[in-house]
């Protein structure tokens, strides 16, 4: 598959590269891009979350009424849930929300995302480029001229480029990544999903296998 690669200002440079098909023409596989995707958010939570169950909350012990001739339900503490400033029932826990993915799992998630972005034609090839001071209005120019600004996009570069990353973390749309760090959910989140020239060799290397 070829794509023409383009520069900052959206214009074709006459070259293409070759898109491999192992990796960005494959049959989607809707279950694996359902795990990684579930994976990745699952790893995202923290888990902290925690309620009081009658046994935290602060309260007396003693029995609140005789067990018989009241002819309501018997009951034994004011910390029960039944009661209004009693423990929650069945409350959350801390707990750990992550699992296991096997990796050919998650290589089969990756590739069928980026087939279904290339088969959409949502793959920009962008040359080379650099920001010599790190200034947001530079980078929204470049989004600009790739038609990319108000819409989700992901930027896939070599190496990390702190001047290009400063330039767009205030950017609510726009995430960049290296090449190893490609994930099914940001693929998919995006509109456009831009790789650098040089991004490709690593992607094929990591996904390829």
């Amino acid at each position: 598959m070829k794509v023409a690669v383009v520069d900052i200002n959206g214009k074709k440079t006459g070259r293409n590269v070759e898109l491999s098909d192992a990796i960005f023409a494959i049959e989607p596989n809707d279950h694996a891009i359902y795990l990684d995707v579930k994976h990745h958010l699952a790893n995202k939570r923290q888990g902290t979350h925690k309620a009081k169950e009658r046994a935290d909350i602060t309260g007396s012990t003693r029995k609140i009424k005789k067990q018989k001739g009241t002819g309501t339900a018997r009951a034994g503490s004011i910390k029960s849930p039944i009661f209004r400033g009693g423990g929650r029932a069945f409350g959350p826990r801390p707990r750990d929300y992550s699992f296991k993915l096997n990796k050919g799992v998650k290589r089969l998630a990756r590739q069928s995302a980026l087939s279904i972005k290339a088969k959409e034609d949502n793959i920009v090839v962008l040359e080379k480029f650099n920001l010599e001071a790190p200034k947001t209005k530079d980078f929204i120019k470049i989004l600009k001229s790739l038609d990319l600004e108000n819409k989700k996009s992901l930027f896939v570069l070599e190496e990390s480029n702190i001047n290009v990353y400063l330039s767009s973390r205030n950017l609510k749309d726009v995430n960049i990544v290296n090449g190893s760090k490609i994930n099914t959910y940001n693929v998919l989140k995006a509109n456009k999903v831009v790789l650098s020239e040089e991004s490709l060799e690593e992607i094929e290397s990591n996904f390829s296998k």
